[in-house]
């Protein structure tokens, strides 16, 4: 208990020392607070000479499902597989007994 009680103040003293760290950190917490200036805007805005090298998600997702399928067929084989040699295994042990 008394851990629990050293690890408690120990991370509420982390807290209140990081957030006088930096103002870096403590502003990109933040977020906005103003309206970004025409600079920001243009740096935000979508660029069309990029648009051909975004993944489309639509795309990404029916192969991401396509790879998990695989996967799960995959990772059942192999257990099948087991299962069959153990189960082939027991049967020899068993007939070199009763022989």
């Amino acid at each position: 208990m008394a851990f629990l009680l050293n690890n408690a103040s120990i991370s509420s003293h982390l807290r209140s020392s990081s957030s006088q760290t930096g103002d870096a950190l403590s502003i990109s917490r933040r977020g906005f607070h103003i309206e970004p200036g025409t600079r920001e805007k243009a740096l935000l805005a979508e660029d069309s000479a990029l648009k051909r090298f975004k993944s489309h998600k639509k795309s990404v997702h029916k192969l991401k499902r396509i790879g998990d399928v695989l996967t799960v067929v995959v990772v059942a084989g192999c257990c099948y597989e087991i299962y069959v040699k153990a189960v082939m295994k027991k049967e020899a042990l068993a007939a070199g007994k009763s022989s």
